[in-house]
């Protein structure tokens, strides 16, 4: 057992090396950033590589202007926007996912391909066609006024921004949900209902705990993107009333002079992501125990 443990541990090496390198140098580099000066001349970020003259006092006043300054609402409207997106998400996702893993039958190899295709399109290249269906002259737009609805969906919309990520984060949602659900043993829902339970309760009561783990690895894979999400809101909005964590940090770091800031609200959402990313961990160790169980 200690043998095959070992090997499995040679095997994984480097790729954790490989990761943690390209996690670890990057993410300190930030922090050297974010805690060094800024050059008086030509205004520039001077990283201090030596931990021990990391200088505090600006992410003191980020951290200050997070919490009762005009950074607030930055933060506020961020977790506003993702975790109504997220919500939408599980609507959208959740049931198809099910029907999928449950009901699709031989034409599942087909759905999960169309589900698959929009990855084979570049992003922006995708949001950049849903600019075109949403400007005043755009087919939808058009559509939508013969039902006597004329609204400016890109001139600053937090619902445009919401259905952006919503759409393109979604297949995220579906294919681990998918997995999980493909996975589950259907002969305890047909154990419950055998037992009298009806199809909501044996839903509620068997399918959604069976599959928590998979729930949490869908929430945790689209929410890390969408924190940090800036080019959504740049090209469906370019909005000040939209503007999201990921903005501020762009604007921070390639179009101001302050490129400290940016690299302290990158370690600051850095540190939020962490701590979601932990709860995740924690939850998928205490299922897999109660699996072994």
């Amino acid at each position: 057992m200690r043998r095959n443990t070992r090997i499995w541990n040679g095997l994984a090496a480097p790729g954790a090396a490989w990761l943690l390198t390209f996690f670890a140098v990057p993410f300190y580099a930030v922090a050297c950033v974010a805690f060094g000066s800024i050059d008086p001349v030509f205004r520039d970020a001077i990283p201090q590589w030596n931990p021990l003259q990391w200088d505090f006092a600006q992410a003191q006043d980020v951290l200050a202007s997070a919490l009762n300054g005009p950074l607030r609402g930055v933060f506020i409207r961020t977790f506003i926007f993702v975790i109504a997106a997220m919500m939408i998400c599980f609507l959208i996702g959740f049931p198809i996912a099910y029907f999928l893993a449950r009901h699709a039958g031989k034409r599942r190899l087909l759905l999960l391909t169309l589900i698959i295709m929009p990855f084979w399109v570049n992003y922006l290249m995708r949001m950049l066609s849903w600019v075109n269906l949403l400007s005043p002259s755009g087919l939808f737009s058009r559509f939508m006024s013969n039902f006597g609805i004329d609204y400016n969906w890109l001139d600053g919309s937090p619902i445009t921004v919401v259905l952006g990520l919503v759409y393109g984060y979604v297949p995220f949602l579906i294919l681990p949900l998918y997995a999980t659900l493909e996975r589950m043993d259907w002969r305890l829902v047909e154990a419950a209902r055998d037992l009298g339970a009806s199809s909501r309760q044996a839903f509620r009561l068997v399918t959604v705990p069976t599959a928590k783990a998979g729930v949490a690895a869908a929430a945790i894979l689209i929410a890390l993107p969408m924190f940090g999400d800036y080019y959504t809101n740049d090209l469906l909005s370019r909005s000040p009333k939209t503007e999201m964590l990921g903005n501020q940090i762009d604007f921070y770091i390639n179009n101001s002079s302050q490129p400290q800031r940016g690299a302290i609200l990158v370690m600051m959402l850095s540190v939020l992501l962490l701590i979601a990313l932990s709860w995740y961990l924690r939850s998928t160790a205490r299922v897999g125990k109660e699996q072994v169980r």
